[in-house]
């Protein structure tokens, strides 16, 4: 007899997954047939878009980018959250994974608010002038801000590994390709330090939105150290 491999799911992570998979179909089956674009509705975008759209705050956590968006993160949320779900329960867990969503977002478009602020001098281009003259690369960026989307349920994933290395620090993990167990109280830090470097960098060719990952772990981070809870010695 075959075991149900969502068996052992907690609640609240089993739903998350099946709500983040049921867009992702979506997303692909009405897109490619040319009936609904969900990505113009239901990704978070930067507030002086015109496809801003309150919603977004919440929806673009179950929106994704592409197979091995949602796999990466559904693999995060699987491994990691029933443990923080039975550790603080499941109607903390939920505020706790929108909270670290949301905050995410809001540090990504603090980021964006910034960038914005640094080419035109304002967080808005609603009043500029008509004859404002922008550099080639400052035009890039800006359509970038405007007509892209963020997407994903990363940030709210990053809260949940972190609250996991601050409540399981001394849980060795395996993690490809590195060929031996490591902490979680090393792991995590250095994964974080990692997503910081590469947000400052703004390496070419990269459109990981780093600085939502980093958010909803500072986050997570701080409603952990908010409600009080402490790290486990055991891990049951």
């Amino acid at each position: 007899m075959i075991q149900n491999p969502f068996a052992n799911l907690t609640s609240v992570v089993k739903n998350l997954l099946i709500i983040n998979v049921i867009f992702f179909i979506a997303a692909y089956v009405l897109g490619h047939a040319g009936i609904f674009d969900m990505d113009t509705w239901f990704a978070a975008y930067y507030p002086d878009s015109p496809n801003f759209r309150l919603w977004q705050i919440i929806s673009y956590m179950f929106m994704h980018g592409g197979l091995w968006h949602i796999l990466f993160n559904m693999i995060a949320l699987v491994s990691f959250g029933p443990i923080i779900e039975q550790t603080i329960g499941e109607k903390r867990f939920l505020i706790f994974y929108f909270i670290c969503g949301v905050g995410a977002l809001a540090c990504q478009m603090a980021v964006q608010a910034f960038e914005v602020h640094s080419i035109i001098g304002s967080f808005t281009i609603r009043n500029l002038p008509p004859d404002f003259e922008l550099a080639p690369a400052q035009l890039q960026k800006l359509q970038d801000i405007y007509r892209t989307g963020l997407v994903g349920a990363s940030g709210a994933v990053f809260g949940v590994l972190i609250a996991f290395g601050m409540l399981y620090p001394d849980l060795e993990l395996m993690i490809i390709p590195i060929p031996v167990p490591v902490k979680a109280k090393y792991l995590v830090p250095g994964y974080i330090v990692l997503e910081l470097v590469l947000g400052l960098g703004q390496f070419a060719g990269d459109s990981v939105a780093h600085f939502a990952h980093v958010g909803g772990a500072l986050v997570g981070f701080i409603v952990i150290k908010a409600w009080g809870y402490h790290r486990r010695n055991n891990f049951y």
